[in-house]
């Protein structure tokens, strides 16, 4: 059986449940997220945000009609490397079920073509530490850990 190709899109409204349910589907996710419906406020206001930010950009990966992942992009502007704008990925997710099926390595490329396009001299990305099967995964992508990363949690 063949597949319908998948797509890469930015993320719209009606994407937004599709999201919050990616990023609640994990153990860290499920302690932090809340998938109730209607969705709290908060992630309204958020995904407007990020919407309206133009160095900003939150995509998914569709069949169709159907979510099966998602990911934002940052494009920061630095002095560092020569004034070298970064493209930072965060929030990698690929729906429990479509995992393995090489929907990630798609969005991988797209992210990386898509920081090349915006003349990025850098992607890198974040993740927690005890998620050692993607760390496994960036690895296989040419993602090198170089770096140690710190988080200071000030809000709620």
């Amino acid at each position: 059986m063949t597949h319908a190709p998948i797509a890469m899109r930015s993320a719209v409204a009606a994407d937004l449940e599709s999201m919050i349910a990616m990023l609640a589907e994990d153990t860290l996710g499920s302690q932090r997220e809340d998938t109730r419906t209607p969705l709290d406020q908060a992630y309204i206001d958020a995904f407007d945000a990020i919407a309206h930010d133009p160095n900003q950009l939150l995509a998914v990966a569709a069949r169709g009609d159907r979510v099966m992942g998602m990911m934002q992009l940052t494009f920061i502007p630095g002095l560092s490397r020569r004034g070298a704008w970064r493209g930072q990925i965060e929030s990698v997710r690929v729906a429990g079920a479509e995992r393995g099926a090489g929907i990630g390595k798609q969005m991988f490329e797209w992210a990386i073509s898509e920081c090349r396009t915006r003349g990025c001299g850098l992607v890198q990305l974040t993740t927690d530490a005890s998620r050692t099967s993607a760390h496994a995964f960036y690895e296989r992508l040419g993602f090198r850990a170089s770096h140690l990363g710190y988080k200071l949690a000030i809000g709620d």
